[in-house]
């Protein structure tokens, strides 16, 4: 059985927010058409919102508007398939009872989407093939910022997108097809 999780789909990242991300209205469109899938198909969505420590950077405040689920987003209070979890690390696994509740719901497949692709997305796909669940990714449906380093260069949204992708996929991780209906099953040959 397959589970959407929906990760820190927050204000924090929109163009207002204090980590904008490019192109991120496309990015929740594609989003939207997952969780509009998996109402219909009545998929269980579990909802993931990062909360930063108060010695941490100002963003994804409790209580705060970058905080907040985009517009359009989030459990629908009459949908028993629909959960939010709250994090504070990047992993959706780590100190949350996702995995028991994917475990008790018999989810064998996940199809992950939201933000940051290298971070909290990445991190979360990691623990779950940890954890032996499949794992799918729709790329059109993360993503990522430009990443500067003083000795290792710069790397702009899409290149950092594509790189975190590349990863997954080397770990075992599916990429969606375009439409999302289907998976890639292409695997690095690297993979070990």
């Amino acid at each position: 059985m397959r589970a959407l999780i929906v990760i820190d789909v927050q204000n924090e990242f929109s163009m207002k927010g204090l980590r904008p991300v490019p192109d991120h209205a496309a990015i929740l469109s594609v989003i939207h058409r997952h969780v509009a899938d998996a109402r219909e198909n009545g998929y269980p969505i579990a909802w993931i919102r990062h909360h930063n420590l108060p010695s941490e950077s100002p963003a994804f405040i409790p209580g705060s508007w970058g905080a907040e689920f985009s517009p359009g987003f989030g459990p629908k209070p009459d949908h028993s398939k629909e959960v939010e979890f709250q994090k504070n690390v990047y992993g959706a696994f780590t100190g949350t009872k996702l995995g028991s509740w994917l475990s008790r719901l018999g989810i064998t497949e996940i199809l992950v989407a939201g933000f940051y692709t290298h971070g909290c997305v990445s991190t979360t796909c990691r623990e779950a093939i940890m954890a032996g669940l499949e794992v799918v990714v729709d790329p059109e449906a993360t993503g990522a910022c430009d990443i500067t380093h003083i000795r290792l260069g710069n790397m702009t949204a899409e290149e950092v997108r594509r790189s975190a992708l590349l990863q997954l996929v080397n770990m075992g991780a599916q990429i969606s097809s375009p439409r999302g209906q289907e998976h890639l099953h292409q695997r690095s040959e690297h993979r070990q």
